[in-house]
């Protein structure tokens, strides 16, 4: 899908700010150009400049030449994640109806787990002294009951001024049915705290549930001043060096937006980074034939997994985020903290553990030098042989191996009493099944069948630890992209603009009609398209629409997909999608009732903007032999086998259909891939690699 937009330069460059690299994919025509710089932390602007930096040397211009001569730049960031994890996000106020001062602590009743006495309560992003009430009331129907008392707002915001409140949510009960009491209230912060950032839940989620739409709506107030100072302040460098053209980030919804739309919805890019690697699978995968895929992005930092079912991926509506519920619209990803800086350590009760506390870039894994001494999953990969320290990114880095060693023999192999091997071994193992466990919790929990999808391994290490994920869930295909190390700047890359809106109903299916159905969609779609136009989207839109299905009397709903492209929905859509809905119901909990009524609970509307499509071109099959590419063997450790002497091979030297049995381990320039005994990997014409998983 694409519009080509009318722009003679030459140069589209996709950036990808982890919590370790900051990753960059840059095209010209149909040559790309690939590469990471350490992600700095405190100010993301700066990698991204290094980052721009060594693309221009790269093409032996000056980063100002680069940028003049650079049509758009589209950035993944973890500004907005990484404020919900460690809390530093702006300070914060809320104005709320009378007697509902709590609902943010109240939640609905219960904690996340049910079994854990000892949680404690969620960090309080707003503190209940500032969170002020005010008169005034609106029904569910949208009625005023109660007029809002203006001059209580204008005591309450002037309460949350003098306290040094940099950011005010307003929510107010059933504002998604009549926002009229909100937006006054944000014309009257405006006039007594103009300097303030305002977030109305009745723009940001204009749903029904008032816990989901109020922690929403707190989530984007807390975050989004952050994010507004970052991408300002990147903009204006970029501004300096010469880019005069689109700086587009990279949404949760797997589609990007203008700095315009992201600097006021912070929330709406709290998975940016994951989400280009998810868009950049999809769509690799399917140039090699491929549509049922788990994707497996093991970073730095997170092990991010989302299933992609007849090449669309799922989304989610019920994500907690630094246990906050955050409900708009996202690709359903699921995140465990795996990564290869991913941290191991010993309890107290003698359990190892990896993760989720990260060594990060600096000071990194121990066998980086940079001053880290505490053992990771990259630590343990190099003593089990599956990383090359000669070869580590090219040779370009220095890798301690008895740095590596000295940290796991420290804190993990004498507090257990075993090997440096046995721990490092130990190690690999708990965090396989961490990655195995967030597998099963994106398939089986949603009611898919892993053994039924490819496992689309990316990340710097993915590909040395999915063979291990393939074999335990059963799964018959690994692919793993050449450009696996940088996929989620791929993604960045060739993402298409994208807008998802969401409208509560609230009605009985048999007391809707077509006519209002439409009326309500229609209205979606135009909101959606301004935006999209807002943010300098170019040519034709499509559409997609999604109904929240339940039956009568249940608490959770169905998102079921409305079939129909046009601008209306016919009463043969309508019908399906009742149909589908039963169906539906059946996969994610063993049961349908086709008789039982059912009620919509909510409207939902995807809107696309293509950008200009990059398509690598197809490369020519070789010989099937990978001879030419062996460089040497080693000894490498196999799960039910083994340290055994495997065989190496050059990635630079490998060509489409050339053939590696396992045991083997391939170097490509900035990933390593692991290929077990009873397994083989074929390059194809799209430089994806296809690992058949025997056994």
């Amino acid at each position: 899908m694409g519009t080509a937009e009318n722009n003679t330069k030459p140069y589209r460059v996709g950036i990808d700010v982890g919590g370790t690299f900051t990753d960059y994919v840059a095209s010209k025509g149909a040559e790309l150009m690939k590469g990471k710089v350490p992600s700095r932390p405190g100010d993301e602007s700066t990698s991204v400049m290094e980052a721009l930096s060594n693309i221009a040397t790269h093409e032996n211009l000056t980063t100002r030449e680069l940028l003049s001569s650079t049509e758009s730049i589209v950035l993944g960031t973890t500004v907005v994640l990484n404020t919900m994890l460690e809390f530093d996000g702006a300070v914060t106020g809320l104005i709320t109806n009378s007697g509902f001062r709590d609902v943010i602590e109240l939640r609905r009743g219960h904690k996340e787990s049910q079994v854990d006495l000892r949680l404690s309560a969620p960090i309080p992003i707003v503190p209940r002294r500032l969170r002020r009430t005010v008169a005034g009331r609106v029904d569910y129907t949208g009625l005023v009951v109660q007029e809002l008392d203006e001059d209580e707002v204008r005591r309450e915001v002037a309460v949350l001024r003098d306290a040094g409140v940099e950011s005010i949510a307003v929510c107010l009960l059933f504002s998604y049915a009549n926002p009229a009491h909100e937006r006054r209230v944000a014309e009257i912060v405006r006039e007594v705290h103009p300097d303030c950032f305002v977030t109305l839940s009745c723009e940001v989620l204009p749903q029904i549930r008032e816990f989901e739409r109020l922690s929403t709506t707190l989530v984007n107030a807390y975050t989004s001043p952050k994010l507004q100072q970052y991408l300002d302040r990147l903009h204006a460098r970029l501004r300096q060096e010469g880019f005069e053209d689109s700086l587009l980030i990279m949404q949760s919804n797997g589609g990007v937006m203008d700095v315009g739309f992201s600097r006021e919805r912070g929330v709406d890019a709290v998975f940016s980074g994951p989400s280009g690697g998810v868009v950049a699978a999809l769509n690799t995968a399917r140039e090699s034939g491929y549509n049922n895929i788990i994707t497996a992005d093991m970073g730095g930092t997170s092990y991010d997994v989302c299933l992609v079912h007849e090449g669309e991926p799922e989304l989610g509506v019920d994500q907690w985020v630094g246990r906050y519920r955050v409900a708009v619209p996202l690709l359903d990803l699921h995140t465990v903290g795996a990564g290869g800086g991913s941290i191991a350590h010993v309890d107290e009760g003698g359990a190892l553990h990896v993760g989720p506390e990260s060594a990060r870039a600096y000071p990194g894994p121990a066998c980086y030098g940079r001053g880290g001494e505490r053992p990771t999953i990259t630590d343990a990969n190099l003593l089990l042989g599956y990383i090359d320290a000669e070869r580590f990114a090219s040779g370009g880095m220095q890798i301690d191996v008895e740095a590596a060693r000295k940290a796991v023999e420290e804190h993990v192999a004498k507090p257990l009493g075993i090997s440096v091997t046995e721990a490092a071994i130990g190690i690999f193992r708990v965090a396989n099944s961490d990655m195995s466990n967030a597998l099963r919790y994106v398939s089986v929990s949603r009611g898919r069948d892993p053994r039924e999808y490819a496992l689309m391994a990316f990340g710097g290490a993915g590909a040395i630890h999915a063979p291990v994920q393939a074999s335990d869930l059963g799964i018959s295909t690994v692919l793993v992209p050449r450009y696996a190390s940088v996929l989620s700047a791929l993604g960045a890359l060739i993402a298409d603009y994208k807008v998802s809106r969401v409208r509560s109903l609230m009605k009985p299916t048999s007391e809707v009609s077509l006519d209002e159905l439409n009326e309500e969609f229609l209205a979606m779609q135009e909101e959606a398209e301004h935006l999209l136009r807002s943010s300098g989207a170019p040519g034709e839109f499509l559409i997609k629409r999604y109904m929240d299905v339940r039956y009568h009397g249940q608490v959770q709903e169905v998102m079921v997909p409305l079939r129909t492209r046009t601008r209306r929905v016919t009463a043969a859509n309508f019908a399906r999608a009742q149909k589908d809905f039963h169906d539906l119901h059946e996969q994610l909990y063993a049961f349908k009732r086709p008789d039982y009524p059912t009620e919509i609970v909510s409207l939902r509307v995807e809107l696309w903007a293509g950008r200009e499509p990059f398509k690598m071109p197809p490369k020519r099959f070789g010989r099937e032999t990978a001879d030419h590419a062996l460089i040497g063997t080693r000894e490498v450790y196999f799960e039910n086998e083994g340290f055994r002497e495997t065989k190496i091979y050059d990635g630079a030297l490998i060509e489409p259909g050339n053939i590696i049995t396992g045991p083997a381990v391939i170097h490509e320039v900035d990933t390593t891939l692991v290929v077990s005994g009873q397994q083989e990997a074929m390059l194809d014409q799209k430089d994806m690699y296809v690992i058949e998983v025997g056994g």
